[in-house]
């Protein structure tokens, strides 16, 4: 609706609906932000806690590993290494919060997978290397879904908190004015029409 509308009865109740709604706009887009902001401090929590854990189990990974390359060699163990499948088991599916998609990772865990070496060539050291990574693993693929979830929400967060400070700072005060103005100008003429229906009615009594 045109801020600069012709100053009419039709035109203040469509003001005062624009006005009402915009008001709703807001509520819901406030709400909207106060659960994504819940939502993404909880991704956050999530994602310190795995990355703390990743950090603690690469180190023993790779502990285990130079352990595994010392007693075997690293050329057996790189040769080895090749013998390890492509994870193909990864499947992401979404859910939606507030509008938002949000990626679910499913797959098969890889500490049900059966190990691509035999035991007759190996040592535990190499079976405890292998079993930390696939640790790491897991706890990366559960990162990367935490953290896209959470880089999705922030970029919600600031679409939506920048439509609502539109509405709050621009559009809603425009038509609280706008039918401030309309309702003035309104009420001015019928205490004009009155004032003149008066004369004229004191005029044809005289």
């Amino acid at each position: 609706m045109d801020p600069n509308t012709f100053p009419t009865k039709g035109n203040l109740i469509l003001a005062k609906n624009t006005l009402r709604l915009s008001k709703q706009g807001y509520d819901l887009l406030d709400k909207k932000r106060n659960v994504l902001i819940r939502e993404i401090m909880d991704l956050n929590d999530k994602a310190k806690e795995l990355q703390n854990s990743i950090d603690s189990v690469f180190r023993e990974a790779y502990a285990a590993l130079q352990n595994a390359n010392i007693e075997m060699g690293i050329r057996n163990v790189e040769r080895l290494s090749y013998g390890v499948p492509k994870e193909h088991t990864v499947k992401v599916r979404s859910r939606s919060i507030m509008g938002v998609e949000i990626p679910l990772v499913s797959y098969q865990n890889s500490t049900d997978h059966n190990p691509s070496f035999g035991f007759g060539s190996t040592t535990t050291g190499l079976d405890i290397a292998a079993s930390k990574f696939n640790r790491v693993k897991d706890m990366i693929v559960q990162l990367s879904m935490v953290e896209n979830a959470a880089y999705r929400l922030a970029v919600n967060i600031r679409k939506t908190q920048k439509r609502a400070n539109a509405l709050k700072n621009v559009t809603i005060p425009r038509y609280e004015q706008l039918v401030k103005s309309i309702q003035e100008t309104l009420e001015e003429r019928e205490r004009d029409e009155f004032t003149r229906l008066k004369v004229i009615k004191r005029n044809k009594n005289q």
